[in-house]
């Protein structure tokens, strides 16, 4: 049984093969982060006949399911990625929506101390910075 079967059964979905190809779709991708539009042209080159309401489901169901989240930026554009334990915070281009991850301990422990001030722990938090990536400023 492959490694995205299973993970389809352990979430409590039913094995279909346009969930095992949005699933392959989204661990192989090079940018860890596919708008439901990048899943479908991905699909569509494979020659994989998946509609895009199709694609809009699934991802949906798999984020129900936990097994990816979606990030809302702003201008509306929202992209998925693979859900993972390690935390990272997102740069985001407002010209061409890539999208970048980083870690800053400095940050981190920057919002820790923010939160106790104000008398609260942290139980999740996001951070995006949006701006123009360096292609897009040339």
């Amino acid at each position: 049984m492959s490694g995205e079967n299973q993970e389809l059964r352990k979430a409590g979905l039913k094995v279909t093969l346009p969930r095992v190809k949005i699933m392959q779709i989204l661990e192989a991708a090079k940018d860890r982060h596919m708008s439901a539009e990048d899943v479908y042209k991905a699909l569509r080159d494979a020659d994989e006949d998946v509609g895009l309401a199709t694609v809009y489901r699934v991802l949906t169901q798999f984020e129900t399911a936990g097994l990816v989240m979606r990030h809302h930026f702003e201008g509306g554009h929202s992209v998925f990625e693979m859900n993972s334990d390690e935390h990272h915070d997102h740069i985001v281009c407002t010209k061409c929506g890539k999208v970048d991850e980083f870690v800053d301990d400095i940050i981190e422990e920057r919002q820790l101390l923010v939160a106790k001030k104000h008398g609260f722990a942290i139980s999740d938090h996001s951070l995006y910075i949006y701006g123009l990536c360096s292609n897009c400023q040339s």
